[in-house]
Order: C-alpha cells, then structure tokens, then sequence
C-alpha cells in the first residue's frame, strides 16, 4: 500500500500509519525532550533528549525538574563528562522520524543508560529525498553538536563534545557514512553504535536466501527501499548500500572510531551485517561485535526478552569505556 510500482511512496498513509508523540519538557520518568531546528534551509530538526534534574528536598521524585529549554542552550560546558549520543533512527531511509514511539522510547532509554544527552536526527526521507540527502543531513547534525558549548564536557582544556553516533537499520548505515566523513575531516567521534545496519549487495548472501519473508522483512521489500534511496542509475553495490564491496572504499589507515555492531541472527541481511564488522577489523579498526543467533530485527525496541537487557548493558559498557 505504501510502496507504489512506480517508485512513489503513498507518504500521506504512511505519515496516518506512524504512531508518534510529541516532544515533553516535563520530565517524563526522568527524561524530558524538545524538538529544535538546527538548519532553516533545508528544516532540519533535531530532538532533543536529557536527563531531569532533581529537586534538592525531594531526592527526585514528582517534583523534579528540568532546566528551561532555551537557557539549557545556552548552558556553559560541564565539568562533568557525559556523552552526546547522535541518533538516527530506522525505517529503510523511509519510513518513521524522531517522533516515532519506539524511536522516543529507545533514546530515552539510552538517556537512563548514558547519563548524558542524546539527539535524534529527523533527517530527510526517500524517495522524496534521495542520497546523499540523508548522510547531508547527518552531517550536519554531527557539526551541528560539535560546535554547541552546551554539548561540551570535561574539566579544564579537557571541556569537549564527546559525541558517540547511533542508529538502527538505515540509521545504522548513517552512523557508519558519517563517521567515514568525519574520519576524513579529522573530527574525534568517540564511537559507532550499530543496531542490524542496513547494508546490501547485488549478490545474494545466505542469510538472504534462507530467512527471506520469515521474520517481518522480505528481498523485495530491502529492494524496493535500495531503489528509492540510492541514485537512479545505481545498483545494490553502490558504495552507500555496499561499503566494502567491489566499488566501496577500504578504510586502512584512516582514523575510523571505534564501533560496537549489534546483530540479529533472525535478520536476514545479518551475514551483511557480519561482514561489515569483518571489514572492519580487517582494515585494522576496533569492531566489538554483539551476535544475539535468535534474536529477530528490532528486537532492540522492546524491554521484553533477555537479548534487550544483555545488549543495552553491552550499549551502557562502549560508553563508558569510551567517554
């Protein structure tokens, strides 16, 4: 119903389908968030997650409280290290935004984890908005939080933005194209957190074959979405879908961050996945790979197995080994 023939997306439908919230100011079990614009040309919109403080005579409780929107903006830095954590959220470079439920519900939970800040992109979407439009509007965001006083933390000359990227599906392919991009600009990111990354290729993995509309995703639909994002005369090897492949770049020698790859073994792009994380290591380049073997895609967005516990405390160790 969404995904037309002819290419088009019905984007009204799937904009009735998406459950979203909105922003709270207030702080909801903890956390509190606001939208904000960081790039009137194109409306880019970012949101904004952090931590509550708490009301001195109550020790947190109902009356805790959180700085107004624009004077935490305004905020020096802090001498007290915490992480910025870049989020790009999931959907085949399609569907969803920052305002999806389950997207509103991870970067909270990831706000409780970290004890820091974390800013979920709203970037633009396919096929409305073709590559590189959604690694552009990464980009940005990441220059974005790195020039921000607020986002900075350290005590002394050591007062830094220590910026970790983060994304799910084609979230997780932006993390990793970012990254790239900021290695290139000698730009310090403290480390990748890939949650069933969105890559591909012309030739047909295993995993493809064998788990092919058994759990939630189908070849076709994975093919549907690589035709609507990447350029129209380009194929499924094109460096954005396939990084290492035959027309992707090495990265040896390049000062790549560390990354922690979490993998679903239900997924059926998940050998992809495998041999991204191979790539990687191969390049000579730190890669902690998590394989959960029964876990399905996403499982990730749901408190309600052992997979989600174990890797969010996986999420919570990358973090604080690398602030």
């Amino acid at each position: 119903m969404l995904r037309r023939a002819d290419g088009t997306f019905d984007r009204d439908l799937a904009e009735f389908l998406d459950r979203r919230v909105p922003p709270d100011a207030r702080a909801q079990e903890g956390v509190s968030s606001f939208d904000h614009v960081i790039d009137t040309s194109t409306g880019l919109e970012v949101r904004i997650y952090r931590a509550a403080a708490a009301a001195a005579n109550n020790n947190g409780g109902a009356a805790a409280v959180t700085l107004p929107i624009l004077d935490f903006l305004a905020g020096a830095p802090s001498p007290d290290p915490f992480p910025v954590i870049l989020f790009f959220h999931g959907g085949s470079f399609a569907h969803s935004s920052s305002g999806t439920a389950i997207y509103d519900n991870l970067c909270r939970r990831f706000v409780k984890l970290s004890k820091g800040v974390v800013v979920s992109v709203n970037y633009r979407r396919a096929p409305e908005h073709r590559y590189p439009c959604a690694y552009d509007d990464g980009w940005t965001a990441l220059k974005w939080a790195m020039s921000q006083p607020f986002l900075r933390s350290g005590r002394g000359g050591d007062a830094r933005p220590r910026v970790f990227l983060s994304g799910d599906s084609s979230g997780g392919n932006i993390a990793h194209h970012v990254a790239v991009r900021a290695a290139d600009a000698g730009i310090n990111i403290c480390g990748n957190i890939l949650l069933n990354a969105m890559f591909g290729g012309t030739e047909r993995t295993e995993s493809e074959r064998r788990l092919d509309g058994k759990y939630f995703v189908t070849l076709q639909d994975r093919d549907w979405y690589w035709k609507a994002y990447l350029p129209e005369d380009a194929d499924r090897d094109h460096p954005a879908c396939n990084p290492f492949g035959p027309n992707g770049r090495r990265l040896r020698g390049l000062p790549f961050t560390k990354s922690l790859i979490i993998v679903s073994g239900l997924d059926l792009t998940c050998d992809r996945q495998l041999a991204y994380a191979e790539g990687l290591q191969e390049d000579g380049h730190h890669a902690k790979l998590v394989y959960r073997e029964k876990a399905t895609v996403g499982f990730y967005l749901l408190p309600n197995t052992d997979h989600y516990h174990e890797v969010m405390e996986e999420i919570a160790d990358f973090l604080r080994a690398n602030l």
